[in-house]
């Protein structure tokens, strides 16, 4: 009886460590944009928000980390030129923000924020 026991919470233990491990990984896939590397730095077609305004917004890695996540960028959005984002750590998702302007999303969907009340939904369109 005591050999089934143990073997059952070796078990049980050994699952829950794989659990805890695949989830970390999942999320840290979607903590931020990633890039092909440290080479998509100044790179402005790699990552182009088409939005629902019928406009597309590039956004152009400054700084990227060594897993390929973009840390600073500049986010053109026209005739108000280019504005420096940077990445601020959230628990799901990622959020890059500027003067006057913040990016929410999740994966390939995000928010585009001008301003407290001009809000406009875009996709990521990845070449």
């Amino acid at each position: 009886m005591r050999v089934v026991l143990s073997n059952f919470f070796s078990i049980a233990i050994s699952f829950g460590f794989v659990a805890c491990v695949g989830s970390l990984s999942a999320n840290a896939a979607d903590l931020g944009l990633m890039t092909s590397g440290p080479s998509s730095i100044g790179n402005c077609s790699e990552i182009v928000f088409t939005c629902e305004n019928g406009r597309q917004y590039p956004l152009c890695p400054i700084a990227v980390s060594v897993v390929g996540e973009v840390v600073t960028a500049s986010l053109h959005t026209g005739h108000r030129g280019a504005t420096r984002v940077r990445l601020i750590p959230m628990g799901v998702g990622y959020r890059y923000a500027g003067h006057g302007v913040w990016l929410d999303g999740f994966r390939e969907n995000a928010l585009l924020n001008f301003g407290k009340h001009n809000q406009v939904a875009c996709t990521i369109l990845r070449s």
